[in-house]
């Protein structure tokens, strides 16, 4: 439904509800922990009711049915009447994936299916059917002196009942003595303890009713004019914002390569204060396209529990620096990759109850993501407290399913036969699940991760557990990068995959199975000559450089005729030329005006462990 100005309460709706669902799932399985937390069980509330008002406005009544009904349970939770229990929260994760079914059929343009009336019964945790109401067995004495009026009213009405009030569900109802000295029905909710359990139902409503809060204390509702601070933008115009910044990055960038050659002082001040301002107008456009991680973070609880559930498995997911931000399109494309790989953590990484036992290990494992801010990019982990990874079964299984020879296998460290697991088709499972096993996945992680300027790393610990570290930029819109220079053209270097530049020895080369390698502080790395990598002849009597860089665990030697210094730079589609040759990750255009192609340092990187040379890259 949109309006004649263009307002589509639709779209609209739509971005709240999935907004309110990521969050109702973590809610709820925060709820399901502490269920005697009346702030969240009210936030739990509040996101149903609010989705129900859209739904309504929007005229959608199975979406509008379905969040009624677990209001109702809710309801009967909040009153006493019925405390919240294991098939209760169950239910609820039901009502959010169809809620989100339901959004996205929405988004496509499909009608909604009516929902099942015994679906409905069951979220609202009706009994059916109902069983009979049991006959009262009420003593009453001869002398009514005696009569306990008090027990007699809780037998009727429920403990803490009031007459009048609306029937609280069918339970057993206990016979009632005169005057007994300590009351001990087992109808409805006995007192709480002192130390109230996850299964300890919660107390009787007090005999003075006092008004549900608003909101949590904890969390007060943000003040009326709040709202007005904020204003929801088409992602399309922050994208032309960020384009229109790109361009003006190139034209200071390209002046600040003229200005060593100018003479005119007054020119030289403006050149400055524009560099100071394009860096500022840069920073403020790139924060507006900043989201949290949270935004992905919170699906995570609940894809942790049905997961676990699923494999009969006790997991706790630890989730922190959920407040830390990156763009908006790395934060969207995250999505699936940390999707897998919290999967496999549970999957693979976490033990049985009863093995972890044995080993004495708690019998709830536990499945860490985080992230936090490293300079000019963001390192993401995923980690769990399992069993790890055995490199030499990673080592049997590659050459078991053809991936690599047994000769070239037994000469691979443990840290290479962890990177084994990236191979397109490998898998560790003899037996294939619908949570994994089909040889798909991990390669389609690291190829994702490299799609975005970024790496992934393992680290793993027999008996220990299992840590993957993606690191990505802050940003794909503007890169750092280490520009070098092979005759008159010029390449750029990822920043984040540089180390260190170092002055090229040819002497120092050594060969090593038919490979050339640089013994860099007692450490052996492969070399790679972009010339040779280029198909371009040596050079004659020119010095070369060294660039250390960084491809997941290991380090390589990128040979260069120049390093002429970092800059930032705008990233450009490929030329349709060099559309899927590998090697390549983008172009750009540099200060003095040149196009610069920008590397991609894990293809160079293969290609230097390979020791293949004189290949025509494309130029």
């Amino acid at each position: 439904m949109a309006s004649e100005g263009g307002y589509d309460a639709r779209a609209d709706f739509l971005i709240e509800a999935r907004e309110i669902l990521d969050r109702l799932g973590e809610q709820i399985v925060t709820l399901e922990q502490t269920p005697g937390d009346r702030a969240l069980l009210d936030a739990v509330f509040r996101g149903f009711h609010t989705i129900k008002g859209g739904a309504g406005f929007l005229d959608l009544p199975p979406m509008v049915a379905l969040c009624h009904a677990f209001e109702d349970r809710i309801d009967a939770a909040r009153s006493g009447a019925r405390a919240l229990d294991a098939t209760a929260f169950d239910s609820a994760q039901r009502a959010v994936d169809l809620l989100q079914e339901m959004l996205e059929a929405l988004a496509h343009g499909e009608p909604l299916e009516d929902i099942d009336p015994a679906l409905l019964r069951q979220i609202r945790g009706e009994e059916a059917p109902a069983a009979p109401a049991p006959a009262l067995n009420i003593e009453i004495p001869d002398n009514l002196e005696e009569l306990d009026f008090d027990a007699l009213l809780d037998a009727l009405h429920g403990v803490g009942g009031v007459p009048g009030a609306p029937t609280k569900p069918a339970t057993q109802v206990p016979a009632v003595t005169p005057a007994p000295a300590n009351p001990t029905p087992s109808t409805p909710p006995p007192p709480a303890p002192a130390n109230p359990t996850p299964s300890t139902p919660p107390p009787p409503a007090p005999a003075k009713p006092k008004p549900a809060p608003a909101a949590a204390p904890s969390k007060p509702s943000p003040a009326a004019g709040e709202a007005e601070q904020t204003v929801r933008v088409d992602v399309r115009r922050l994208d032309a914002l960020v384009n229109l910044v790109g361009e003006l990055v190139l034209v200071r960038n390209r002046l600040k390569t003229l200005r060593p050659g100018a003479r005119d002082e007054q020119l030289d001040r403006v050149v400055t204060a524009l560099d100071t301002v394009t860096a500022r107008l840069q920073g403020a456009v790139m924060s507006a396209r900043m989201q949290p991680v949270s935004r992905v973070f919170t699906r995570f609880p609940k894809l942790a529990r049905d997961v676990a559930r699923q494999l009969k498995k006790q997991v706790e997911l630890v989730v922190e620096g959920a407040e830390t931000e990156l763009d908006r399109n790395l934060v969207e494309a995250l999505a699936d990759p940390l999707v897998h790989l919290v999967r496999n953590a549970i999957d693979h990484g976490i033990e049985m109850p009863e093995v972890r036992r044995a080993a004495g290990k708690p019998e709830t494992g536990r499945v860490r993501l985080s992230a936090q801010q490293e300079g000019d990019h963001v390192a993401i982990e995923v980690s769990d407290d399992g069993a790890g990874i055995d490199p030499d079964n990673i080592r049997r299984s590659a050459v078991r399913k053809g991936l690599i020879d047994a000769e070239a296998a037994s000469r691979l460290t443990s840290e290479e036969c962890l990177s084994l697991l990236f191979l397109p088709g490998f898998s560790t499972r003899t037996e294939v699940s619908d949570i994994s096993g089909r040889g798909v996945g991990m390669d389609v992680v690291q190829s994702k991760i490299r799609e975005l300027s970024g790496q992934v790393q393992i680290f793993s610990e027999i008996g220990e557990g299992t840590r993957f570290v993606i690191r990505v930029p802050l940003t794909l819109a503007i890169l750092p990068t280490l520009l070098v220079e092979i005759g008159q053209e010029v390449y750029a270097l990822p920043l984040v995959r540089v180390l260190e530049v170092i002055t090229h020895d040819a002497s120092q080369l050594l060969w090593m199975d038919g490979q050339q390698v640089l013994d860099l502080r007692e450490r052996p790395m492969p070399v790679l000559s972009l010339r040779d990598w280029l198909g371009l002849p040596q050079g004659a009597g020119e010095t070369t450089r060294g660039v250390i860089l960084q491809a997941g665990e290991q380090r390589f030697c990128l040979l260069v005729d120049r390093v002429l210094g970092r800059e930032e730079v705008v990233i450009k589609a490929l030329p349709r030329s060099l559309r899927g040759l590998p090697g390549y990750a983008g172009a750009s255009l540099i200060g003095d005006g040149r196009m610069a192609m920008i590397l991609d340092v894990d293809a160079l990187f293969g290609s230097a462990q390979r020791g293949s040379s004189g290949t025509q890259r494309g130029r």
